[in-house]
């Protein structure tokens, strides 16, 4: 079938969602989301390899033109199983809005990647972030949430306003098609500050410092269908945004490597600085907000990478790293959304998103524990995963950094090895943490709390966390048949995908310099096992000596000493004070006199970096303005009348006498 209409139909069965969710009811809202989300995948899957039709709506003097591009297609097509999962799965997405506001953002994500013109981009963008706020908000609605989605819309809308006024530079014709002529024949200074423009206004929704600070709160008010949505969709749009900004319409200027060095930079920082913040966190939904950026962040720096390469005259490496970055958030948005998933189960089960022990494979050991393991071995970038595949890609990419010519952009691509092996190294420990601290442990049937959410996982979120957990080694196993198909998504370089495969082997354009095969991995790994089971089966002849662990000689039962999320995490949190800058709060009840303590209460947290340095001075900057501007609401027709007419003037006088910045 044609796919242009597939994805037209996938368009209407979203836009259907939204207008039936806003006026009717929730429930064949969620049918439709499911719907378009498989109407999607049909139409990705037959407009790949080569990307979708050119389709030209009409309206009036204004031709709204869409072409989904390869790269776009290869982003949004592994979004779509979560997606899928996210619209049925049962939860507090039944309310109103919920399923609005999902279908917002999916049309504002298909229209990022199709829509031909600055202005319907605007428009798309927006829908984007608006989505993801209806979304939040439709769950939760208190003061706490209302105000962390002001703060995440306020981020978003400094980089709106950093795309608006990249597209007012580029002039009047707003086609794309016109974007890298015109900015190619700009001078030195203009040209990079519309480059900076871009990576600002992208990297705010990717979650960029200082960007990043409002993700946890954000994810942390909504359930985790809503975090699969963000963290996949969402996040992969942008990306692909950002990369057609870089490596399409920026060409080869001779200042590309000094702005490769500052994708570098804001990749690698990124993702040591939210790895750090992720590994402490006691919230499942938080942990995965930060390691969302953090996983952003890594696919960032492989594009800052792919741009120091094309500078330094190496098209081939720079297609390796473009594609490395496609392949990394192809497979984290598989992965994140098994683990959200897994989440919305532990909270289902035990009240509440904590990360603590409480034995929660006990209750699906199979659906739920298969699952959410792939999909922690997956951001721990273990074998024989997606995630251990894009990540060795990545390193060897930067390891390539012998092929250029300068030493400074040497130094740049090692410094950036080096940030992101430290980041690895944390997310192997944070998805320790996450998997044993909040799926094993000891169980509590004592406890009245834990009886009180003792409940019966349904079928739905079983199978969302199986199959989307399963897709995981199934992406990186089958990648031999199809990594070479991504031709048409690999700027600059089309030929590096098909350089990437040798007979069953991955490799890094080489089978000479690096080379791994996942499927061997996974008929080697299941072998493996044998010896802990060989273990197992000699120890049955040796009586085993079971003692209670040490509570500091006290009788405790086991549980007492069960290792906390904090406990897990405290050790780093103490190397790594001065970048957390950790609070601790004890708050103590008494009964009657102060003798007899009734409830202790310990809370901690880390202080967030750019919030005190940079948004809170933000913040009394625009309060004290607008205390010294409120004599501008005095309630005069005539002055609002002058106000307005001072408006217009400014307005023609720009329309007037502004151009856009000229050729050498």
């Amino acid at each position: 079938m044609n796919p242009d209409l597939l994805l037209g139909f996938a368009a209407l069965a979203w836009l259907a969602a939204l207008l039936i969710d806003v006026f009717l009811r929730a429930q064949p809202a969620r049918w439709l989301l499911a719907a378009g989300a498989v109407l999607a995948a049909l139409g990705a899957l037959a407009a790949l390899p080569g990307g979708a039709g050119t389709l030209d709506l009409p309206f009036g003097n204004w031709t709204l033109r869409f072409h989904a591009d390869a790269a776009g297609l290869w982003l949004l097509l592994p979004t779509l199983l979560p997606v899928f999962f996210a619209t049925l799965s049962a939860g507090t997405n039944r309310a109103h809005g919920w399923a609005a506001g999902a279908a917002l953002s999916l049309l504002g994500a298909l229209g990022v990647i199709g829509l031909q013109d600055g202005a319907s981009f605007l428009i798309a963008w927006e829908a984007l972030s608006l989505g993801g706020a209806v979304m939040l908000l439709a769950e939760h609605h208190t003061p706490q949430a209302g105000q962390d989605n002001l703060f995440m819309l306020a981020l978003l809308e400094v980089g709106s306003v950093a795309l608006l006024l990249a597209v007012l530079m580029l002039g009047p014709d707003l086609d794309f098609a016109s974007y890298a002529a015109r900015w190619q024949n700009w001078s030195a200074a203009p040209a990079f500050f519309l480059a900076c423009l871009w990576l600002i206004g992208f990297g705010a929704k990717l979650g960029l410092l200082p960007f990043y600070e409002w993700y946890p709160g954000a994810y942390g008010h909504g359930s985790g269908a809503t975090g699969a949505i963000l963290s996949g969709a969402v996040m992969n749009a942008a990306y692909f945004a950002l990369g057609r900004a870089l490596l399409q319409w920026l060409g080869n200027p001779p200042w590309l490597a000094a702005f490769g060095f500052v994708v570098l930079a804001a990749g690698t920082l990124t993702a040591i600085l939210a790895i750090l913040y992720t590994f402490q966190q006691n919230d499942w939904r938080r942990l995965l907000a930060f390691s969302s950026a953090e996983n952003a962040a890594v696919a960032v720096t492989a594009l800052g990478a792919a741009l120091v390469f094309r500078a330094g005259g190496q098209d081939m490496l720079a297609g390796l790293a473009w594609s490395v970055g496609l392949l990394h958030l192809m497979g984290h948005s598989l992965a994140k959304g098994a683990l959200f998933f897994t989440g919305d189960a532990v909270a289902a089960l035990q009240g509440g998103y904590q990360i603590r022990q409480g034995a929660i494979l006990r209750h699906a050991p199979l659906t739920l524990g298969l699952g959410a393991a792939f999909g922690a071995m997956s951001l721990a970038a273990l074998p024989p995963t997606a995630g251990f595949v894009s990540e060795w890609y990545v390193f060897q990419s930067l390891f390539h950094d012998f092929m250029l010519a300068s030493d400074g952009a040497r130094i740049a691509l090692a410094l950036a090895g080096a940030g992101l092996a430290l980041t690895a190294a944390i997310a192997l420990a944070t998805m320790v943490k996450l998997f044993g601290v909040g799926l094993l442990g000891q169980n509590e049937p004592h406890g009245a709390h834990y009886r009180k959410h003792l409940v019966r996982l349904t079928v739905m979120p079983r199978i969302a966390v199986l199959v989307t957990g399963l897709a995981v080694p199934a992406m990186a196993v089958s990648m031999i048949w199809w990594l070479p198909e991504m031709q048409r998504a690999a700027w600059p370089a089309l030929q590096a995908p098909a350089a990437m495969v040798h007979e069953r082997l991955l490799v890094p354009l080489s089978a000479g310099f690096a080379f791994i095969s996942p499927a061997a991995l996974v008929v080697a790994m299941p072998l493996l096992a044998l010896i802990p089971l060989a273990l197992i089966r000699v120890r049955r002849r040796y009586a085993v000596r079971r003692a209670p662990i040490w509570c500091g000689g006290e009788d405790y039962a086991a549980h007492a000493g069960a290792t906390t999320a904090l406990a897990f995490s405290n050790a780093l949190r103490v190397f790594y004070s001065f970048v957390y800058r950790p609070t601790n709060a004890v708050a103590r009840q008494f009964e009657g006199k102060p003798y007899f303590l009734k409830e202790l209460k310990f809370d901690y947290a880390q202080a967030p970096i750019f919030g005190p340095l940079l948004f809170q001075p933000v913040l009394r900057a625009v309060d004290w303005l607008t205390r010294k501007l409120r004599f501008l609401q005095n309630g005069l027709m005539n002055a609002y009348l002058a106000y307005i007419g001072i408006l217009l003037i400014l307005i023609l006088a720009t329309a007037l006498l502004w151009s856009p910045p000229g050729p050498h």
